[in-house]
């Protein structure tokens, strides 16, 4: 179960570059995980939320890779994000 602090798509700044963490479909859809996987969000791709329509900022317009996709919010809060300085080789180095 994901924490609900978690950094996830949804929730993520317009147009700041983030990267796959994993994903966390919800119980009532579990199908979304593999669907995610098929659309290219994958741990350690690049991803980023370039727009929402509005009212309501739902759907969004995101960027995974080279692609472009209008997610739901709800489809998009599956997939967690590493926080800023979270990323793989990225932090401190340790000798």
């Amino acid at each position: 179960m994901r924490s609900p602090n978690a950094l996830n798509l949804s929730l993520a700044p317009l147009r700041r570059p983030h990267r796959v963490r994993a994903l966390a479909a919800p119980d009532h859809a579990p199908e979304w995980k593999s669907w995610l996987e098929e659309l290219g969000f994958l741990p350690g791709e690049h991803v980023s939320v370039l727009s929402h329509a509005l009212p309501g900022r739902d759907p969004l317009v995101v960027r995974v890779g080279q692609s472009t996709y209008a997610l739901r919010r709800a489809e998009a809060a599956c997939v967690l994000l590493h926080e800023a300085g979270d990323e793989p080789g990225k932090g401190a180095s340790h000798a």
